[in-house]
């Protein structure tokens, strides 16, 4: 009578919702205040004051047709000129209003790219471990078979063998995101060098496009002169997936873009597919409003020093305390070992003292857990004496 794929997915919520909703439960008997919610990867760092200002700007000098009409199915042709300009700019590039497509956030880029390159059941979209657990129901919500890639647990870059042994005939695509959700990893350049000479060999081996779709929510969230690469420079057959949410700070607003670059393999084609899929799913003409607030906004991001301070209070307080943590250069994201290697129990024995923290089995890399410290920081330094407590359950 109904689909059992999306029965499935929609009966059984997110490991990561799951937390949230229990946290929220937990604050409504113990109080909001003994709850140390470290799940949902949700911004607590105020928006740029441009944004505000850029709303009240629009609010007060464009019509009501101009902030809440249609735009044009791919976007408008002014903002995806702004975007392009600026990272013409920053990344010495020379791409066009035309190589843009904006999307209701990253979620929905990565929807589109898929539906767009998928063609065949027997297709495959590999994604490297540790990932975002939802890259498995866009895949797969695209007819293509989803493949996971193990992870290098060791510096958590890519393990660039055992990714060659993945890829075949089938690969239509292979996704990274860096920063990475969950790990806080970058991609160092090397790394991305690496990958391109292998995806250019096997582009050469199985003589079609392998694509490389890059999932960019974190690109400005680094610390320390960390410098991210712009993927677009090193791989000719990349797309990148880009949302504002965490830059921005504007995770409900739902708004981002697909860049298809002119270097892409038979770009044109490619680009007038990512709007047929566009059309296809439905996602055409972004929120008016909130595109024209990010063609004013280009550039600006949130208060990246407060994560990382908050980066800097669980990194040290935990290790103080003995846990063995994985260093995040950016994101707001960090990798937790948890004693005794069972990530699942190490979970769910943290919520005894109301600690969530969100075990990595989803994201591919079992025996961690994520830690979001997008929070208060009156929390991170709160929670330190439930984290001593559950050590000491482990000693």
């Amino acid at each position: 009578m109904f689909s059992e794929q999306c029965y499935d997915w929609g009966s059984k919520r997110s490991t990561i919702r799951e937390l949230f909703e229990y946290g929220k439960q937990r604050a409504a008997i113990v109080g909001p205040e003994n709850v140390y919610d470290f799940s949902l990867g949700n911004p607590t760092v105020p928006a740029p004051d441009e944004v505000t200002q850029a709303i009240r700007e629009i609010l007060a000098t464009e019509t009501s047709v101009q902030i809440h009409g249609y735009t044009s199915a791919q976007g408008d042709v002014n903002v995806r000129s702004a975007i392009a300009e600026y990272l013409n700019q920053t990344y010495g590039t020379h791409f066009h209003a035309d190589n843009f497509y904006m999307t209701c956030g990253a979620a929905a880029s990565l929807c589109i790219v898929f539906h767009a390159l998928v063609e065949t059941p027997e297709d495959e979209i590999i994604a490297i471990a540790p990932y975002f657990p939802e890259y498995k129901v866009f895949v797969e919500g695209s007819g293509a078979r989803f493949v996971m890639c193990e992870p290098d647990m060791e510096n958590f870059q890519i393990d660039i063998e055992a990714l060659g042994e993945k890829i075949n005939a089938h690969t239509r695509a292979v996704i990274i995101n860096s920063p990475n959700n969950p790990s806080g990893v970058v991609y160092t350049e090397e790394t991305i060098k690496e990958l391109a000479a292998l995806l250019s060999k096997k582009e050469e081996a199985f003589g079609h496009p392998v694509y490389l779709v890059t999932d960019e929510p974190y690109r400005e969230i680094v610390y320390d002169g960390i410098q991210v690469p712009f993927v677009t420079k090193y791989y000719r057959d990349t797309l990148v997936c880009y949302s504002y949410s965490k830059s921005l700070s504007l995770p409900g607003e739902r708004i981002g873009y697909i860049l298809v670059p002119d270097e892409a393999t038979d770009s044109r084609r490619l680009y007038l597919t990512v709007c047929g899929a566009g059309r296809k799913l439905g996602y055409v003409c972004a929120p008016s409003l909130m595109q024209q607030v990010v063609a004013r906004c280009q550039g600006k991001v949130g208060d990246i020093n407060a994560y990382k301070v908050n980066r800097d209070i669980l990194y040290e307080g935990l290790r103080a305390l003995g846990y063995e943590c994985v260093h995040p250069d950016g994101a707001f994201y960090m990798f937790v070992k948890a004693p005794g290697g069972d990530s699942e129990a190490f979970s769910e024995k943290a919520k005894e003292f109301d600690l969530l923290l969100v075990a990595a089995d989803g994201f591919g890399c079992p025996g961690y857990v994520r830690v979001s410290y997008c929070v208060d920081k009156d929390m991170i330094e709160r929670s330190m004496t439930a984290f001593a407590k559950l050590a000491d359950a482990y000693r």
